[in-house]
């Protein structure tokens, strides 16, 4: 690559799973009609399609063996833990790109790597929670509970089935109404911070192991609810569409975090950007992603994560796209954003 040239995102592929299926579907039947092994005898090598040709197609062997590493725990132990608890709030002020999906399964791939995350639901909306497959009705203690009547958070942490080290405080309806509450309250910006802080010196005490990360999913506004997720963190993490005004609102969230950064949070700094939803199809997501790198050039991570129906599918089931289709070219990119995310430092 030539000196000062940009590095291209990183965007895994299509399924290799469905490509195969499709061309095996579309491929022509023999003559005779027979059984599909009779389909190679009744065609030359040149009529035969690629996938047809090679018993194991090198992508879909690749995909297999890399889920079942996920489903095996064969990744864990495979990612170096951080020196100290990272925090990240992940936020945008526009709604619908990514927010959540972004946090539910870069939190389940560095769980799968063996790490111990944490995901707080700050969101009324509580998605996070249900992609986690975590109870969070009125009646269960949640973050309001924290926020609102100072609830332990050790008291509303609910372990995430099937994927251990990762643990999630849900979010309720209640939540929805915790701005105006929020008002009244002594130091209502910093009420997260002090549990958080305070959740990590009990499991300390107990000899449970040290956070490596905390995920923070904000609601897509700027409100007391993400300030208070903003005071917490010491990273933000900003998720951008691959489309038309990608960069529109951006402007605010930065003029926020600053604000924040300078009366109420001096450790706050946006550590990193993540494209997501790209289509490689389309010329306007290569434009978008070039615009953004032009912009963020140190802040983007290499790896963008493609749009996908598995990835969309997932949720509907109380999963992540990590346990839901680990072959899918949707979590094979947040595998490689997980990895690529833990292997930079969290530098200001």
């Amino acid at each position: 690559m030539a000196p000062g040239t940009e590095e291209p995102a990183r965007v895994v592929a299509d399924d290799p799973v469905t490509a195969a299926a499709s061309a095996a579907a579309t491929a022509p039947r023999p003559p005779d009609g027979g059984e599909p092994g009779a389909l190679r005898a009744a065609l030359t090598a040149d009529d035969v399609p690629p996938a047809a040709q090679d018993p194991v197609d090198p992508p879909i062997a690749a995909a297999a063996a890399t889920a079942v590493r996920v489903l095996g725990g064969g990744l864990r132990g495979s990612l170096e833990p951080p020196r100290e608890t990272r925090l990240l709030a992940v936020a945008n002020q526009k709604g619908g790109v990514g927010k959540t999906t972004t946090v539910v399964n870069i939190a389940a791939a560095l769980a799968l790597h063996g790490l111990h995350v944490l995901v707080l639901d700050v969101d009324p909306q509580g998605n996070a929670s249900t992609a986690l497959s975590i109870d969070h009705h009125a009646d269960v203690p949640s973050v309001y509970d924290v926020l609102i009547e100072g609830r332990p958070l050790a008291e509303v942490v609910q372990p995430v089935e099937g994927i251990p080290g990762l643990l999630c405080a849900p979010a309720t309806i209640d939540l929805a109404g915790a701005e105006i509450e929020l008002v009244s309250v002594v130091a209502r910006e910093s009420r997260l911070q002090r549990a958080v802080a305070a959740y990590a010196k009990e499991r300390a005490a107990r000899g449970e192991p040290r956070l490596d990360f905390v995920l923070i999913d904000c609601p897509p506004s700027l409100g007391l609810l993400t300030v208070n997720a903003l005071v917490a963190a010491h990273e933000v993490l900003v998720p951008i569409q691959c489309e038309y005004y990608a960069l529109e609102g951006l402007g605010q969230l930065w003029r926020n975090i600053d604000l924040i950064k300078q009366h109420l949070n001096p450790e706050l700094h946006v550590s990193t950007m993540l494209l997501t939803m790209y289509d490689g199809r389309t010329r306007l997501a290569a434009q978008v992603a070039d615009e953004v790198r032009e912009h963020f050039p140190t802040l983007v991570l290499k790896t963008a994560v493609p749009r996908s129906v598995r990835v969309s599918e997932a949720p509907s089931y109380g999963q992540t796209v990590m346990t839901y289709d680990p072959a899918s070219s949707g979590a094979l990119s947040y595998l490689e954003v997980a990895r690529e995310l833990a292997g930079r430092p969290a530098s200001r």
